[in-house]
């Protein structure tokens, strides 16, 4: 299942959504200081890309706590939100369940990518 859905992932969306996210990487990290941003665009860019099978681990440490709540501010929000609506979106149809759960999964990330690993 984790192959078809990574590759059916891929082919309706998951390659130009990685596209937006390594584009968004590479202007922020044209500044030294939205390095650290761009680097978790990257982040976001390279689980777009085949999310299936793979897990977000969120830590609890303070710097990746004051990171956070300035990555919400400047903008974290409004990408969760995508996220979660399109997700919700998918999860209308029986057969988008598991697609509705990549995009919950990816505004999970986008909420909080600061502290976050995939495995």
């Amino acid at each position: 299942m984790k192959v078809l859905g990574n590759i059916i992932w891929f082919v309706f969306g998951g390659f130009w959504m990685a596209l937006g996210w390594l584009l968004v990487g590479v202007l922020w990290c044209i500044s030294i200081i939205g390095i650290p941003i761009g680097l978790q665009a990257f982040k976001i860019a390279k689980l777009s890309i085949f999310p299936f099978g793979k897990r977000v681990n969120t830590s609890s440490k303070t710097t990746s706590l004051i990171l956070n709540i300035l990555w919400l501010i400047f903008g974290g929000i409004s990408l969760a939100i995508s996220s979660f609506i399109i997700g919700c979106l998918f999860c209308i149809t029986i057969i988008g369940i598991p697609f509705g759960k990549q995009h919950f999964k990816l505004a999970k990330l986008a909420l909080m990518p600061f502290g976050a690993t995939i495995s």
